[in-house]
């Protein structure tokens, strides 16, 4: 479904989302890492369940910290349809959110790819209450994942 359409598109996409569930732990993470790498670009976060108004977690803020990264004003946002007609790509991290989108907001089709798409179409686990070493090995993902949008957005 990414064919050769949306990849000829992607050097236009200034308006991006990045998606994860609660927006807590790996979509704020990403849209630092991106708003870092192409500050010229409007990125922004939310999550498909997320409850409006949270911080970042917990071990998502000290891991962030500990690369130079503060997540400390992020407040967590759900998707709406409203943000996904704005947005002109929607960067997702594992493939079953790609399918929730879909169903939620059939708008977004064409619009949407993994983050780690040019790492092997590399999915980011959650580490959502999982262990310290768990997030560091997500964030390394995902800064991983970041670097590889370099040349093409």
């Amino acid at each position: 479904m990414h064919g050769n359409l949306i990849f000829n598109q992607i050097l236009m996409f200034n308006n991006i989302i990045i998606v994860c569930m609660g927006n807590i732990c790996r979509s704020p993470t990403a849209e630092r890492l991106m708003q870092e790498l192409f500050p010229q670009k409007k990125i922004h976060s939310a999550g498909l369940i997320a409850r409006e108004n949270q911080p970042a977690d917990a071990q998502a803020r000290h891991i962030a910290k500990n690369h130079h990264l503060s997540l400390e004003e992020n407040r967590s946002r759900r998707l709406t349809g409203h943000l996904c007609q704005m947005a002109d790509l929607i960067l997702v991290m594992e493939n079953t959110h790609t399918q929730k989108l879909y169903r939620q907001f059939p708008q977004t089709r064409g619009k949407v790819m993994l983050f780690g798409e040019w790492l092997n179409k590399t999915e980011i686990p959650d580490p959502y209450k999982h262990s310290q070493e768990m997030f560091e090995h997500v964030y390394q993902l995902m800064e991983k994942a970041a670097e590889s949008w370099q040349g093409k957005i």
